[in-house]
């Protein structure tokens, strides 16, 4: 999917800041000695779409052999944890719900640290079924999502949206369903209730509804509740520090010996660059090696692949040599 696949040795491309970018040639001395823990992006990663990159469960049992801990972390909000293990099982990768980690637990945990549920305040969902089963989780009522997606406000002479005056705050997730009359009870929550926060689980631009092409994100229904409220989100998903924050706190993680991977460079490496991680490109998904290495490009990881399975290169080169 993108740019060249040479694997000349030491190769590296230079930025608009004038950083090098290397490819990766010998992670066995490079990358894996420096690194207990990976965090993995899921769609251009892990999957594109329905169908699993090349390599990647063989990669996964060798990462879990060498004794690394793995993470899965999501900008996508559209499913809970408990949605994207079964996404994990259906595609036959073996990954305990405890490495999960999706935009739409974000929000929830965002809610959960604020301790929202002390307001007695409702939550607005503009988004799918994988945020409201993280606010069940936490017991924070709310409404909206799915159920409104059907709904048309009636716009006649003198009539008007009533909305709850009880919602203390909207998120905003990835929403194939997304309409007028969301948006307008969104921005009457924001604009008219006192307080009400504006929670987005990520801007991401476009996203890989198929493995056809390239489909608007939830950039475009956050952009939709800021042109109406003038308001900028608190953003929850990568590359805001919240996640990275969450998993080490919670599990005692070095920072320095954190490799994030990803194949978006404005959310995945800067998620990396920006919170202390070492970073790593891949090429399997939205970016490639032109747009990398091009001079616009101010976003610079340690490394580069064309896929996580060139974790193993010189392994896969010694097996290549001997078939």
């Amino acid at each position: 999917v993108g740019g060249s696949s040479s694997r000349s040795r030491g190769f590296a491309g230079t930025t608009a800041l004038g950083a090098n970018v290397l490819k990766l040639t010998e992670p066995a001395k490079d990358l894996l000695p420096g690194v207990d823990v990976f965090i993995f992006d899921c769609d251009g990663v892990i999957w594109r779409g329905d169908s699993v990159i090349d390599g990647i469960p063989e990669t996964l049992a060798k990462l879990r052999a060498l004794g690394k801990k793995m993470y899965f972390v999501t900008n996508n909000s559209t499913k809970s944890r408990a949605g994207y293990k079964k996404k994990f099982d259906s595609l036959g990768l073996d990954v305990p719900a405890e490495e999960i980690f999706s935009s739409s637990f974000a929000a929830a945990a965002y809610l959960e640290q604020t301790k929202f549920k002390d307001t007695g305040k409702k939550v607005y969902v503009v988004g799918e079924v994988g945020i409201q089963e993280e606010l069940d989780l936490i017991g924070v009522p709310h409404f909206g999502g799915p159920e409104d997606g059907d709904k048309v406000p009636d716009m006649g002479p003198g009539c008007k949206v009533e909305h709850d005056e009880d919602v203390g705050a909207v998120v905003v997730g990835f929403d194939r369903n997304v309409n007028y009359y969301k948006i307008q009870y969104a921005q009457l929550c924001i604009n008219e209730n006192p307080g009400c926060e504006f929670i987005a689980t990520n801007l991401d631009a476009v996203t890989h509804l198929t493995d056809a092409q390239e489909w608007a994100g939830n950039g475009s229904m956050v952009g939709a509740i800021k042109g109406c409220t003038g308001r900028e989100p608190t953003v929850v998903g990568k590359p805001s520090p919240l996640m990275i924050d969450y998993l080490c706190d919670k599990l005692g993680l070095d920072r320095g010996r954190i490799c994030m991977v990803g194949d978006r460079l404005d959310t995945d490496i800067l998620f990396g660059t920006d919170n202390g991680l070492k970073s790593l490109l891949v090429l399997s998904g939205v970016t490639t090696e032109e747009k990398l290495l091009g001079q616009e490009n101010t976003i610079t990881p340690d490394y580069y692949a064309d896929s996580i399975v060139d974790f193993f290169v010189d392994e896969n080169a010694k097996v290549e040599a001997t078939a």
